[in-house]
């Protein structure tokens, strides 16, 4: 009968490589966190507002005189289709259009696309005077899912839903949001003579 023989490894080797194998899988840990670092801080949100300047104007409450909803009766004119290519500033490209073909009220029907990135913001309290959080990423490309809005005495406030693999998300569209493959949209044109200026006024309440 033959002598079974075992080698027996000495605990410093094992445990030097078990060293070498947590190195390397903190190493490959590292390399995936860091793209994804550099990415999140690629994004800046910042809040501003909030700061009233009639504090009385601010707390009074609402007026019986002030309707709680009023219609506001017209017909569209025409409807313009709005093309936007490659790395224009989106809203920018909107001012010039409107300025352009004299649009001087309208409804912002509808939006498509894509962008490079965007910045937008949305309110974030629940009290007069409102505060906007402002939220910025120049290298977030997003499908524009939606867009809508007015132009009131030839200013633009336009709103605008986009989506990313992640997540969906929106807010009030500001400059230095860079279309992507194009962006579309569409435009119906109000008559001139119709007073759209308290549509968005806060303090008409």
């Amino acid at each position: 009968m033959g002598i079974l023989s075992r080698r027996i490894l000495h605990p410093a080797p094992v445990y030097a490589l078990f060293e070498r194998m947590l190195m390397l899988k903190r190493i490959s840990i590292a390399v995936v966190l860091i793209p994804a670092a550099i990415a999140v801080a690629q994004q800046t949100r910042f809040e501003t507002g909030g700061a009233s300047r009639n504090p009385a104007e601010d707390a009074r409450p609402n007026s019986d005189q002030v309707p709680d909803a009023y219609a506001v009766p017209s017909q569209f004119e025409k409807v313009l289709i709005l093309r936007f290519k490659y790395d224009t500033d989106l809203l920018a490209g909107i001012e010039k259009m409107v300025k352009e073909n004299h649009i001087v009220n309208g409804v912002i029907l509808a939006g498509a696309g894509s962008v490079r990135g965007y910045q937008i913001h949305q309110v974030s309290n629940r009290t007069l005077p409102a505060k906007i959080m402002t939220e910025k990423d120049p290298n977030q490309p997003a499908d524009i899912i939606s867009m809508n809005g007015y132009i009131t005495g030839g200013k633009i406030h336009a709103h605008m839903t986009m989506a990313t693999p992640e997540k969906a998300f929106g807010g009030h569209l500001h400059p230095d949001t860079k279309v992507f493959t194009f962006a579309i949209v569409t435009v119906g044109v109000l008559p001139d003579n119709l007073d759209l200026t308290r549509l968005d006024q806060t303090n008409y309440r």
